[in-house]
């Protein structure tokens, strides 16, 4: 899948799982609870022990049903590990031209981390379609709508402490995809065995992002 396929399919889904510091065996038990409640695309983030061999067995297992990706990326070889391991998107929490550039190279997806608008504005000067505001839930739905106001041009993804309560306010907002942590799959629940409620938090969330979508 090309760059601009999957942009389109992040829009087009509206949320993405953060999976990090999960065990390889747990992962797929929570990919399949994200599929069941309408999630589809989820981000491994590189701070995870054995994230590219994570990335790699999603890959195998869940292409033709799961978008996926690596997150908290911080450098050019980072994301060439991550893209050789099939992930078909590069998160970070900062603005790294290098990484930028070594997904384009690939045609893969890059998704820079900005909080201001001179660093979306040179994401976007270098190639990025779109970019992850972060930490989000510090500055608040009405920051991206402030940023989209002379911005309009640029996507952005909205990370950090995004939940229920506040994740319809950003898309209304202006932000058009948001990544979800642990207000989806958090360590406690996964520990606890509790794969339902990510099942239902999934769902929740997905019924979320329609209810703003069809209004």
């Amino acid at each position: 899948m090309k760059d601009y396929e999957v942009l389109n399919k992040i829009k087009e889904l509206g949320i993405c799982a953060i999976v990090r510091g999960t065990s390889a065996d747990s992962l797929c038990r929570i990919t399949d609870a994200l599929i069941e409640g309408g999630v589809n695309a989820i981000e491994v983030t590189f701070n995870t022990p054995g994230a590219a061999g994570m990335i790699e067995e999603l890959v195998k297992k869940y292409s033709d049903q799961m978008l996926i990706g690596a997150g908290t990326v911080l450098d050019a070889e980072t994301a060439r590990i991550a893209i050789l391991s099939g992930a078909s998107f590069i998160l970070s929490p900062s603005l790294n031209l290098e990484m930028i550039r070594m997904s384009q190279r690939y045609s893969v997806l890059p998704v820079p981390g900005i909080s201001t608008p001179t660093e979306a504005v040179v994401a976007w000067e270098n190639g990025a379609k779109i970019v992850k505001v972060f930490p989000a839930g510090v500055f608040g739905p009405n920051y991206i709508k402030q940023l989209k106001g002379p911005l309009s041009q640029i996507d952005m993804m909205a990370v950090g402490a995004v939940s229920i309560d506040n994740f319809g306010d950003f898309i209304k907002a202006g932000a058009c995809s948001a990544g979800i942590g642990g207000e989806l799959v958090n360590k406690k629940l996964v520990e606890e065995g509790k794969f339902d409620e990510i099942t239902r938090r999934a769902a929740a969330f997905v019924n979320a992002f329609k209810e703003v979508k069809n209004k």
